[in-house]
């Protein structure tokens, strides 16, 4: 008796870190239960990111930034991170302004140099 295997890319998706969808305006009410939806995440796909969909999170503000600022320490608690997904350039810039740096989706990690990025020599440089 043979079996056939389950449909989709299994390699791929045991790869796929979860995505949780961050819907408009968040109350402050819904950031405890948004903070167990991360933790839960991260346990039930045994995963080490949880990717938070920004794109639709509304105008960028101090609640914004509270709601990340509590889901990446309640990643980090489950032993994880979270990483940004469609980010506002307004809502990015205000994360660096206080100083809270998280990781964007497609973004080359500070400790390593994007791919493709070449140093260009001068003429009359002096040879290292």
């Amino acid at each position: 008796m043979s079996c056939s295997p389950p449909p989709g890319l299994q390699i791929v998706d045991a790869m796929t870190p979860p995505v949780l969808v961050l819907p408009g305006p968040v109350t402050r009410d819904e950031v405890n239960g948004l903070s167990d939806d991360v933790r839960a995440l991260l346990r039930g796909a045994r995963a080490r990111v949880v990717v938070c969909d920004v794109g639709g999170l509304g105008p960028p503000g101090l609640a914004a930034v509270d709601l990340l600022a509590r889901l990446q320490l309640a990643a980090r608690r489950a032993g994880g991170r979270i990483r940004l997904r469609d980010p506002d350039p307004a809502l990015r810039a205000l994360l660096d302004l206080v100083g809270l740096r998280l990781e964007v989706e497609g973004q080359a990690e500070e400790r390593e140099p994007a791919l493709g990025v070449e140093e260009a020599v001068e003429p009359g440089d002096p040879a290292v």
